[in-house]
């Protein structure tokens, strides 16, 4: 690694009709960040759940660390999209610029009546005056600005429960904005993990900006308590979501809810078959082709 490598960033652009796929394949290569434009780079897409983006072409740009081989990346998406789909570039852009683009693209967002998610240093529009919950963010190196749509759906679930005196798991936390709104809306105490230490760094600091520091622990993820939550959510992907979901499952406590995020509509049997003999689904939540599952833990003491 050159003495500069720390001041880059790997970028990976996909033009394509077919932009979940590319942001799936991002993640699946490990990317650290995600966003989706207009192919026209003019607008972001931020649709409300449920409804499409306003545009079809989008330009999908992927983030990495620079010591990252562009070649498999490249790869994957033509293997996922088909390679007359998509139109790729990459190249290393020095750091200042990736950490601050994202604050290019992403504004003030309302979910359910009273929850306002923004960056660090944006200014709200009046229809926030009204919120009780405002989040500010800045994402670091962690997934998670509340733009793209696993975030969203997860963050409408949470502007409409009842988190009061309630004990949350956040598991997969990024940048923490799930543990940090779960805090907010009256959680008793929240457990944020990741697998990756800069997610916990991140969460860290944004949970000290929105004043919910002593409310959220960050320990290892082997060392969370096997069960008792009252509400878990699980942001990832939809292979983990299968593979852990005896872990996931068995944290949270009988009569909790469990909300599955990070899938695409095409996942949706599969990762509900994972957990069928211990949860209750509601109907899927849709954001384009993305998909959040809510389920209710089946108490069998009784």
């Amino acid at each position: 690694m050159s003495p500069q490598s720390h001041l880059e960033r790997l970028q990976v652009i996909a033009l394509t009709d077919h932009a979940a796929l590319a942001e799936l394949v991002f993640e699946t290569q490990g990317a650290e960040a995600v966003s989706v434009l207009d192919a026209t780079e003019a607008l972001t897409v931020e649709p409300a759940p449920g409804q499409t983006p306003a545009f079809d072409s989008a330009r999908v740009v992927g983030q990495f660390p620079p010591e990252t081989d562009a070649a498999p990346i490249e790869h994957a998406l033509r293997e996922a999209i088909g390679d007359a789909c998509v139109t790729i570039a990459s190249e290393l852009l020095p750091e200042a610029d990736w950490t601050n683009a994202w604050r290019a693209y992403q504004k003030p967002r309302c979910f359910g009546q009273d929850l306002w998610v923004a960056p660090t240093d944006s200014a709200l529009p009046a229809a926030a005056d009204r919120a009780t919950t405002i989040i500010r963010l800045d994402p670091g190196l962690a997934f998670g600005t509340g733009s793209h749509p696993t975030t969203a759906l997860c963050l409408a679930w949470l502007a409409e429960a009842d988190l009061a005196d309630k004990r949350v798991l956040d598991y997969g936390c990024g940048s923490g904005i799930l543990a940090i709104t779960a805090a907010h809306r009256g959680a008793k105490k929240v457990v944020a993990v990741d697998t990756d230490p800069k997610a916990l760094i991140a969460t860290r600091d944004n949970a000290a900006l929105n004043g919910v520091a002593e409310q959220i622990d960050t320990p290892a993820i082997d060392d969370v308590p096997a069960s008792g939550y009252d509400v878990v959510l699980a942001n990832i992907l939809a292979a983990p979501l299968i593979e852990l979901a005896p872990t996931i499952a068995a944290h949270v406590a009988p009569d909790g809810w469990l909300v599955l995020s990070g899938l695409l509509s095409r996942h949706v049997a599969d990762v509900r078959s994972a957990y069928a003999d211990l949860l209750t689904f509601e109907e899927p939540r849709f954001d384009s082709d993305w998909v959040a599952l809510a389920g209710r833990r089946q108490d069998t003491s009784a």
